[in-house]
């Protein structure tokens, strides 16, 4: 579990592919792995991968299929920068929201503008994501914590304030980049369990028949 607030950038090395899946190995800032464990969980641009090889100065994580599938990770090449964030703790400040590190889609930068010191941007996001977005509501973006500003037309505003902008990788973004979406995990579960609520009083409902119509007063047999 993570907070959305990124620690630090890191540079990917590379990504090789090894028995069907990939291994990306990425290389951090000094002092970031001081505190890193064999095993421990980093979110790298909002995918959450375990750590299986440390070195002083970074470390390397195996990406599965499925991952792959629902990211872009197939498409970063060796120099990137990439946001990291370590693993919240009980002690740590909760300053962004609740984050997974399971991203739900992949979104498209439509329009890039500045806004005195801030950068505004609008993201286009998946049709199927559309329910989870709400103004002023919580959204991921690259593993970013943010706010929603605006919702319409299948599109979000954001705001970037500068210390985001300068400790983050989004001010690299541009018009037509392509960025991780992690919807707000309470959203996640309330339309999941409406889903599921629903389907059971459909379930336990009795069906709409002719008997049924007939014993409630809206028509008679052959009238």
């Amino acid at each position: 579990m993570f907070t959305g607030l990124i620690e630090t950038t890191g540079t990917l090395l590379r990504a090789v592919p090894r028995s069907g899946d990939l291994v990306v190995s990425v290389r951090t800032p000094e002092g970031f792995m001081d505190d890193v464990a064999l095993g421990d969980s980093i979110a790298v641009n909002g995918i959450c991968l375990t750590a299986t090889v440390l070195r002083p100065d970074g470390f390397d994580a195996d990406v599965s299929n499925e991952t792959r599938a629902h990211t872009l990770v197939d498409s970063w090449r060796p120099g990137r920068p990439v946001n990291l964030e370590k693993a919240l703790t009980l002690s740590t400040r909760l300053g962004g929201h609740l984050v997974t590190g399971h991203v739900d889609g992949v979104g498209t930068v439509r329009r890039r503008e500045r806004d005195s010191r801030a950068l505004r941007l609008r993201v286009a996001a998946p049709a199927e994501l559309h329910p989870y977005l709400a103004p002023r509501g919580s959204v991921c973006v690259d593993g970013v914590s943010l706010t929603l500003n605006s919702f319409d037309n299948g599109e979000f505003g954001l705001t970037i304030v500068p210390h985001t902008a300068d400790r983050t990788t989004l001010c690299r973004l541009n018009t037509g980049d392509r960025v991780h979406i992690e919807v707000d995990i309470v959203a996640r579960y309330l339309k999941h369990l409406m889903h599921y609520a629903h389907r059971e009083d459909t379930a336990s409902a009795p069906g709409v028949t002719l008997e049924a119509l007939v014993a409630a007063g809206f028509g008679r047999p052959g009238s």
